[in-house]
């Protein structure tokens, strides 16, 4: 499903923790490193494909997380012709993206990164909120940077600041290098973070 520009419409999803880090997953076999996205079925609205996209790529439901904001409107991101396929060349320009900035209300164990028979992700952490660009594909980069910015603004707001980590009854483990983030580890039949 292509708009007339040739953009598919799409979700992306920020997940923030107690202390404002934001999930962060490393692609199924790739040294890159994104935020949970994906299409716009025909029929659904961004809140729904936003919902089905969390459950499919990392194992949450609706009664895990809370949501803070989205973005006004969509962003866009063209895709290089040679990660294109050779069939829809020509109509195919990239993604529009309607952002979404959640807040986790369940446990990091109730992240599965396998939940479906083709995982999009093969190892997760919590990140500070300004991630790293350059581990990104380069052309997400501007997108994210948008998103990140523009949904910034929800972080202060009352009822929805960072807690202390010990109040959360989480010890920080703040991670420099997103290259070093473990193999998701089970949980109850999902998956945690590494932690230090």
């Amino acid at each position: 499903m292509l708009d007339r520009e040739g953009f598919r419409p799409n979700v992306g999803i920020i997940l923030l923790n107690a202390n404002n880090e934001v999930w962060w997953g490393k692609r199924v076999r790739e040294h890159s490193w994104q935020f949970p996205q994906g299409g716009i079925k025909h029929g659904e609205t961004p809140e729904q494909a936003m919902f089905r996209e969390l459950e499919e790529e990392i194992g949450l439901r609706a009664e895990h997380v809370k949501i803070i904001g989205r973005t006004r409107d969509w962003l866009r991101y063209e895709v290089p012709d040679h990660f294109i396929k050779r069939e829809v060349r020509g109509h195919y320009r990239g993604q529009k993206q309607i952002w979404f900035l959640l807040r986790m209300v369940g446990r990091d164990c109730d992240v599965n990164l396998r939940g479906t028979s083709h995982p999009e992700f093969d190892a997760w952490r919590w990140h500070d909120y300004w991630v790293p660009l350059d581990v990104v594909i380069e052309f997400k980069r501007e997108v994210y940077q948008q998103a990140l910015q523009e949904l910034s603004r929800f972080l202060n707001r009352p009822g929805h600041g960072p807690r202390r980590a010990e109040q959360s009854g989480r010890i920080a483990h703040p991670h420099k290098n997103p290259g070093q983030a473990a193999q998701a580890q089970p949980c109850n039949g999902a998956s945690t973070p590494e932690t230090k």
